[in-house]
C-alpha cells in the first residue's frame, strides 16, 4: 500500500505565527525520500493552511504524485487547471469545521462534482471523491465521472471497541463495490500508526492518506524516522 503524505500541518505551524518556516516544499522533499509516494495538501476556501504559493512550488518540486485536496467550486477547479497537480480530491468544507469531517455527498451534489471531473479531466488531472463507505455514493462517483474514490475511515478509526469491526465492514464492502466498477481506492481520515493495520489488509485499498498522525509523531521523532516508520507500517 502506498503512503500520501498530507502536509497541511507544516504550513499550520508556520501560519500560526505568519512566519516563513516551517516550509512545506521543505517537507515534502524530505517525506519523499523517506518512501512517500504521494504528497498531499488541502486548499481551502479559507486558506487557513496551506497557500496558494505553496501548491505552485510544490508542483514544481514534488517527484511522486502531487494531489490537492479541494472543494468543487470555480476557484478551485480554476486553480487545479492552471497548477495541473496529478490528482485532485474533491472534498466537502465548511468554513467552521476544525477539519473534514464526512465524505462529499455525491448523491446531493451530483452537479458540481460532474463539471469539476469534466473539468479537471479535460486539463489531463484524475479525480478522487472523498466519500463515506456507503454503496450509493460509491455509484454516484463512478456516474460522475470520478477516477478514484477515497473512503472515509474517520468512523472507523472514532469507533470504540466492537463498533471499529462494524465500521471496517462497511469499508471492506464499499472498497469492493469501487473495484468492481473500476475505480482506484483509496483510504484516509484519522488513520494512525495502530489503527492502519487492519486497512492494510484490504486489499482494493492501494493507498492511505495520512497527515496528522505522522506530522504529531515527527514533532517528537523527526519527519524522516516518522515518515519511514508509517511506510514500513503500510508494505508490511
Amino acid at each position: 500500500m502506498r503512503l500520501s503524505l498530507n502536509i497541511d500541518h507544516i504550513a499550520t505551524i508556520r501560519e500560526a505565527r505568519r512566519a516563513r518556516e516551517p516550509e512545506p516544499v521543505t517537507a515534502a522533499v524530505i517525506a519523499e525520500l523517506a518512501g512517500a509516494e504521494g504528497i498531499t495538501v488541502h486548499l481551502r476556501g479559507d486558506r487557513r493552511h496551506i497557500q496558494d504559493r505553496d501548491v505552485e512550488l510544490l508542483r514544481r518540486i514534488v517527484a511522486t504524485k502531487l494531489n490537492i485536496e479541494m472543494a468543487a467550486t470555480p476557484e478551485m477547479i480554476e486553480i487545479a487547471r492552471r497548477i495541473k497537480p496529478d490528482q485532485v480530491t474533491l472534498v466537502p468544507e465548511r468554513p467552521d469545521e476544525v477539519t473534514t469531517t464526512g465524505g462529499l455527498d455525491v448523491l446531493q451534489h451530483g452537479d458540481a462534482v460532474r463539471h469539476a471531473v469534466a473539468a479537471c479531466g479535460a486539463a489531463g488531472i484524475r479525480v478522487s471523491v472523498f466519500v463515506d463507505a456507503i454503496g450509493a455514493q460509491v455509484d454516484a462517483s463512478k456516474a460522475a465521472g470520478a477516477d478514484a474514490i477515497e473512503i472515509n475511515t474517520g468512523p472507523y478509526a472514532d469507533a470504540p471497541g466492537q463498533q471499529r469491526a462494524a465500521e471496517l465492514a462497511r469499508i471492506a464492502l464499499a472498497a469492493d463495490r469501487a473495484a468492481e466498477r473500476g475505480l482506484e481506492v483509496l483510504a484516509g481520515h484519522g488513520l494512525n500508526y495502530v489503527n492502519v493495520a487492519p486497512i492494510v489488509k484490504l486489499s482494493p485499498i492501494v493507498e492511505a492518506n495520512i497527515g496528522h498522525s505522522i506530522i504529531a509523531r515527527a514533532a517528537l521523532v523527526g519527519l524522516d524516522r516518522a515518515v519511514r516508520e508509517m511506510v514500513a507500517l503500510l508494505k508490511s
